[in-house]
């Protein structure tokens, strides 16, 4: 089975496509009267888009009048130039924008973004201070939207026990058995690697360090069957039991569970792969009130619950601050301390990295 709704969605987290969304389509929710204020919001296409359209917009607008046009927008660095480009001609190609790490961290160090003011963003002191981006003077430049995580997964027909560690991959028994995400910047592999033999992103802070990861996650590829791009067909091989174990999506993977596919995720001791997108706006919008109304509102507990209900996303927050039953958390998150992606690394190393990766890991 593939969800294709889901693996759709997923493409646009993770940033595996980034040109689907490109002519940036308008879609307005509800008419609204003339006089209301108004939002152009970007988030990430598909099914994605689709959920926001369909179960959080509505409210919101019934709830604060702001009316919203939803943009589809297409992740990485193409939405981040499209935005600055709009913005040098002092136009907003949206006024709020759903961000990957790394193109955020781009636009903060541009002068991007507009700074938020924390005194109207109450709700934001129940995320996590992980999930709240600051200017060096301190005004705020993103505030954490969604999450998601990255697991160890596996086929419970072909290993009925449950592995427990992302030493697992290396196993000299698993020889031809894995499926690994193909690219450095969406895998994480690096960090996990460096969080399960080395000294997590103290490691990961020079070339050097990178080196000794690189080289130690040199010796997984033995075991590596399938380097994947594409989601459905490493899901497809996973539920059959061609290739029995690897890192997928946690909702994606429980999904399939849920469906009664012989497929577990593993939240590993060492911690799943948390990764985000981030609210943050457009210094050239002109709406910047009706921006602070509406990353407040999306920082309420009952909004991401609701997220991780109707959109398949983990919260920015403690589960305690949800009303989230054990079994809803479960299918989108843990409450175990999470392995985060090194983004400074990729903003500052990314085309070295990227290069090392090719020659020593999928070359």
């Amino acid at each position: 089975m593939t969800d294709f709704r889901t693996t759709t969605r997923r493409r646009f987290l993770a940033g595996a496509s980034a040109t689907a969304a490109a002519g940036a389509a308008f879609t307005v929710l509800p008419r609204a009267p003339r006089a209301a204020r108004s939002l152009k919001i970007g988030v990430y296409g598909g099914y994605f888009k689709d959920s926001f359209d369909k179960h959080i917009f509505p409210d919101f607008t019934e709830a604060t009048g702001i009316e919203v046009q939803s943009i589809a927008e297409p992740t990485g660095e193409a939405w981040l130039v499209q935005l600055q480009n709009a913005a040098r001609a002092g136009q907003a190609a949206a006024d709020v924008s759903m961000m990957a790490q790394v193109p955020r961290m781009k636009g903060q160090n541009a002068g991007l973004w507009a700074p938020l003011d924390k005194s109207k963003l109450e709700n934001s002191d129940y995320l996590f201070d992980r999930f709240v981006h600051t200017y060096d003077d301190g005004g705020i430049s993103g505030i954490g939207a969604v999450s998601w995580y990255i697991t160890l997964v596996s086929n419970t027909d072909v290993y009925p026990d449950a592995p427990t560690s992302w030493a697992d991959l290396w196993d000299p028994e698993k020889e031809d058995s894995l499926g690994l995400l193909a690219l450095s910047s969406n895998s994480f592999l690096l960090e996990i690697t460096a969080a399960t033999f080395f000294d997590g992103h103290k490691t990961l802070q020079s070339e050097a360090g990178i080196k000794k990861v690189l080289d130690k996650l040199a010796e997984v590829k033995p075991n590596v069957k399938l380097w994947y791009r594409d989601e459905g067909q490493f899901q497809q091989a996973l539920q059959s039991g061609e290739i029995p174990m690897g890192q997928y999506y946690h909702d994606v993977a429980t999904l399939a569970a849920q469906d009664g596919f012989p497929v577990r995720s593993t939240f590993p001791k060492e911690g799943g792969v948390q990764d985000s997108g981030s609210w943050s706006v457009s210094k050239a919008s002109d709406k910047l009130d009706e921006a602070h109304v509406f990353i407040d509102y999306m920082c309420q507990p009952e909004i991401q619950a609701k997220l991780a209900r109707k959109v398949g996303t983990a919260p920015t927050m403690p589960r305690k601050h949800t009303d989230l039953s054990d079994q809803e958390f479960a299918a989108v998150a843990s409450e175990g301390t999470p392995i985060q992606p090194f983004y400074a690394m990729y903003l500052d190393r990314g085309d070295w990295v990227s290069d090392q990766w090719t020659s020593m890991i999928t070359g």
